[in-house]
């Protein structure tokens, strides 16, 4: 969700902001605005691009050395100039950006409208702005006292940047649901919604908890919480390289992060596999194997393609392990009263860690005493912070909001966790167990050689690219790979498309098909091979047009089908891996060729950190 960059130092602030923003147009956005400091309060927002933002301020008063930028994705009020951030307090006394939802702001809004606060804008935000400096006023406090007060009123979840045009030598920074990072330098502070937009000014950072608020002045940092007690801050080094968050030559982030997927891969299982490749051992959840050895359910919680991943996960970690495990969308898991037990092993799967409906399914299962792992990509992000135990996945910064190499580097440490507790729990044997890391450790060749195929792809998007549905169909551990697909055409090309497993297609769908319907059918050797080549030949009993993933080989399926992508072979637990790159590149191509913006989709956002 929105973007949030603030500077305070001995430079020029608008630089450092506005390049800061662009950085952060990947989280999704509608409206984008900056504030900066010098005299006085300089505020210039505008509704559509940081580009668009660039070129109103070109003639502009931009010259401070403290100042905030923010970019919005609209939940009150709708994108306009005024609902944009920066918002300003009925007096111009306080300056804010706000990240989140202020759930009580209705009820708050009214109690200020009664002592005489006007309203411009139809956001929470406003109301904050104004909240801050009621108390300010009327209790004569200083800006720090005013804003912790304000918070203790407030309901919901923020990230939040403040300047106080009576204090202007400080910014005042909080935090509750919603990710802030300050980052250090020189007699200079950083302050953001992730790392991405300081990376090339400082390694060296402060990720802030609930409930924390910072006061930051050019060369003292103070923290504390809410209730006024002092904390002490824990500096942590960013791996992040700035090459990771630049196109490097390809038209679009998606593009190199689909083509970066080899290595993810490798990264996400290096240093996890033994160079015998007979055993894995993934290290963030050595302590607590002994509980998860004793599990009789595990519950993964996800959203979105995470969620997508973790189906996956469920038919691995019952086939090898042969434990009950139920996928849980976090957005409804908290709110249809579910049956937690304390021998409970809850996995939250997160690209992000911020993600706000899987954090409030992890507070209530810790609530109810289970155990709760975490799967997330993003070091020092809340997920790994408020679980238990996890694993990283090592996939580097992913700016495409159509998330690619996060899934298949989620799906890695799933594979992973399943042939490890399977081989603990004596159900694989040794010989059965390094054969299975052996045909993982071949996965990132394989992807290669899938890549040097892109041309292939991009034709058949050509052939394609003007229809206004697709089917994706499945069976197995590909049928969550079917949803995937699906998922990417749809965020990225703003195509109709529905996965389905195969068989179900008579169940509905397949009232649909017609000589317009592409229908993407993966159907590589595996034990539903027969079956699967019946579906195809329902599809095309009734005119369908069939694009099939097929095994490099296969002479059945290209009898039937008008369109074959081959991958290589491998062991069908670990297809998911192979299969969807197909299909990602496919829908890459669809969405380049009609035109759209296929880094930042309209209405979605990166990190979804607001309910």
């Amino acid at each position: 969700m929105c973007g949030i960059v603030g500077y305070i130092g001995f430079r020029e602030a608008y630089p450092i902001l506005i390049n800061g923003l662009k950085r952060l147009e990947y989280r999704g956005y509608d409206s984008a605005g900056i504030a900066v400091m010098n005299g006085t309060t300089n505020i210039y927002k505008h509704k559509g691009k940081v580009a668009e933002l660039e070129e109103t301020t070109r003639t502009k008063n931009i010259h401070g050395t403290i100042g905030m930028g923010h970019t919005r994705w609209a939940t009150h009020g709708v994108p306009n100039d005024i609902n944009a951030h920066p918002h300003s307090s009925q007096h111009a006394i306080f300056t804010v950006i706000h990240n989140g939802i202020i759930e009580n702001y209705a009820k708050l809004k009214e109690k200020l409208e009664a002592r005489g606060y006007k309203f411009v804008s139809d956001t929470d935000t406003e109301v904050l702005a104004n909240l801050i400096e009621y108390i300010y006023i009327k209790g004569e406090v200083s800006a720090e006292i005013a804003v912790r007060l304000a918070l203790a009123k407030v309901v919901g979840a923020y990230g939040i940047v403040i300047m106080c045009q009576n204090e202007p030598e400080q910014l005042i920074a909080a935090r509750k649901g919603s990710p802030l990072v300050i980052g250090i330098g020189n007699n200079e502070y950083f302050v953001a919604s992730d790392a991405t937009p300081i990376v090339e000014y400082t390694n060296s950072v402060i990720y802030l908890n609930n409930d924390n608020i910072a006061v930051i002045k050019r060369n003292e940092l103070t923290l504390k919480t809410i209730e006024n007690l002092q904390v002490t801050p824990t500096v942590h080094k960013l791996t992040m390289d700035i090459d990771a968050i630049e196109k490097n030559g390809f038209e679009h982030f998606m593009l190199k992060e689909i083509f970066e997927q080899p290595r993810s891969i490798n990264d996400t299982f290096r240093g996890r596999i033994s160079p015998l490749l007979d055993e894995i051992r993934l290290g963030g959840l050595m302590d607590i194997l002994p509980k998860i050895d004793q599990a009789k359910r595990i519950i993964i919680i996800a959203c979105g393609t995470s969620w997508h991943a973790g189906l996956v996960g469920e038919y691995l970690i019952e086939e090898f392990a042969r434990i009950p495990v139920e996928v849980e969308y976090g957005s409804e898991f908290r709110y249809r009263n579910p049956i937690i037990n304390k021998d409970d092993i809850i996995i939250a799967i997160s690209q992000s860690g911020e993600t706000a409906d899987t954090l409030a399914a992890i507070s209530l299962a810790k609530s109810k005493g289970a155990t709760v792992l975490g799967i997330c990509n993003v070091v020092g992000s809340s997920i790994p912070r408020e679980t238990h135990a996890g694993v990283y996945t090592h996939a580097g910064p992913e700016i495409g909001v159509a998330s690619t190499k996060a899934f298949t580097a989620q799906v890695t440490v799933l594979t992973m966790f399943a042939f490890m507790m399977g081989h603990r729990k004596k159900l694989i044997s040794n010989q059965q167990y390094k054969q299975l890391i052996t045909d993982l450790v071949a996965i990132p060749q394989k992807i290669e050689h899938i890549l040097e195929m892109h041309q292939e792809y991009k034709r058949i998007a050509e052939l394609y690219k003007d229809a206004t549905n697709f089917l994706y169909l499945g069976r197995g551990y590909l049928f969550p790979v079917a949803l995937e697909g699906a998922l990417k055409l749809k965020e990225i090309s703003y195509i109709h498309a529905e996965g389905y497993p195969a068989a179900e297609m008579k169940h509905g769908p397949i009232a649909l098909i017609d000589n317009k319907m592409p229908v993407v059918v993966i159907a590589t050797r595996d034990k539903s091979y027969e079956k699967i080549c019946s579906n195809i030949q329902e599809v095309k009993a009734r005119k369908g047009i069939v694009i099939a993933i097929v095994t490099e080989g296969d002479t059945v399926i290209k009898q039937m089908a008008d369109h074959v992508l081959e991958v290589p072979a491998t062991n069908e637990a670990i297809a998911p891996l192979t299969t969807v790159v197909p299909l990602q590149l496919l829908s890459y191509y669809i969405a380049v060729m009609r035109g759209c913006n296929v880094d930042q989709p309209r209405n979605l956002a990166k990190s979804v950190t607001v309910e």
